[in-house]
C-alpha cells in the first residue's frame, strides 16, 4: 500500500490524496459503528428515541461512556459488547488516519539519514585523495 524504503517519497499531490482516502476510511468505518450503536441502543433500551440512542453510541465511540443506564440483562450485554468494540474502533480508526502521516515521516527520516551517509561517504573518499 505504502512505498518501499527505496523508492523515492511521494510528491505532495500524491500525499494528500492517500492521506484524504485514510481519512475517509476512518469516517466510514466510524459512521458504521455509530449505525451499529445506535441500531442496538434501538433495540435493547426501546425508551430512548433516535437522538438518545445517537449520543450514547457517539460518547461510547468517543471513549466518554454511556449516557443511559442498561436495565435488562440484554440491555448490559449489548452494552458491555458495544464498549469494548468502541474501545477498538477509536483505536483502528486513529491508526488507519495516522498512518500515512507516521510512514511518511518515518520515510522522510530514513531518507535524510541515507542521504547524510552518502555525504559522509563522499567527503571521506575526497578527503582521501587529497
Amino acid at each position: 500500500m505504502f512505498e518501499h524504503v527505496s523508492r523515492p517519497l511521494l510528491p505532495r499531490r500524491q500525499f494528500a490524496s492517500r492521506l484524504l482516502r485514510a481519512v475517509l476510511l476512518g469516517v466510514g468505518m466510524i459512521a458504521v459503528s455509530l449505525a451499529i450503536g445506535m441500531i442496538g441502543y434501538g433495540y435493547f433500551f426501546p425508551k430512548l428515541d433516535w437522538a438518545d440512542r445517537f449520543v450514547n453510541a457517539a460518547m461510547l465511540l468517543s471513549g466518554m461512556g454511556p449516557l443511559a443506564t442498561p436495565e435488562t440483562t440484554g440491555a448490559k450485554i449489548f452494552a458491555g459488547c458495544y464498549a469494548l468494540y468502541s474501545g477498538l474502533m477509536l483505536v483502528m480508526c486513529a491508526g488507519v488516519i495516522f498512518a500515512p502521516l507516521v510512514h511518511r515521516f518515518l520515510h522522510k527520516f530514513h531518507l535524510d539519514e541515507s542521504d547524510l551517509r552518502e555525504t559522509r561517504a563522499q567527503s571521506t573518499k575526497q578527503k582521501a585523495k587529497q
